[in-house]
């Protein structure tokens, strides 16, 4: 069996998690959404420490890309795209399982900020339950909308160099129709 690695990415409150949700109840794969590490950090120290959200995430990518009793997993990250740091960590977050042999898939969620802030307010109590650093709602409607003017996160019309790669505009569409695309797409 060949490992899988699913990178979703996009902008705050666009879905990723959700979506890594839907997939999970659908396929084998595992779901590690980018809050995960970020909210044991803050519940240990008391506040984010992103240098260890990174060493937490790369131990759980060796140790999972090791193992041989899994199908594969998805991560979620928000991805931004001006800036090439992001670009070298998402490429050697993606060589631990490359290097096993595994495929690798990406796929870019977008919708407009309107409605993920709607998400973000309104429709959030999966989102407050996995992510309790978003629960000031103030706070955190002020960061997604400085991360929107700070970076670049869409993609531009032929950008992403991936063989397995498809963006999805989500506005429209629930979480199970949006995981049911991917798994179909990408034979999951």
């Amino acid at each position: 069996m060949i490992k899988k690695l699913l990178i979703i990415f996009g902008a705050g409150a666009v879905g990723k998690m959700t979506v890594g949700q839907a997939l999970t109840r659908i396929t084998p794969l595992r779901l590690y959404h980018g809050h995960m590490d970020i909210e044991l950090g803050i519940d240990i120290f008391g506040y984010r420490k992103a240098a260890l959200d990174k060493r937490i995430r790369e131990a759980v990518f060796e140790e999972f890309a090791a193992d041989d009793q899994q199908y594969g997993l998805i991560f979620t990250y928000m991805w931004a795209l001006d800036r090439p740091e992001d670009w070298a960590y998402i490429d050697g977050m993606v060589d631990i399982f490359r290097r096993r042999g595994a495929d690798i898939y990406y796929v870019e969620l977008v919708a407009p900020q309107a409605i993920r802030l709607q998400r973000h307010t309104v429709d959030n109590e999966n989102r407050l339950a996995n992510k309790k650093s978003k629960r000031d709602l103030a706070w955190s409607t002020a960061l997604l909308k400085n991360e929107d003017e700070k970076f670049r996160l869409l993609s531009n019309d032929g950008e992403m160099p991936f063989e397995n790669y498809m963006k999805i505009d989500n506005s429209e569409l629930s979480p199970d129709d949006v995981a049911a695309m991917i798994k179909e797409r990408f034979d999951l």
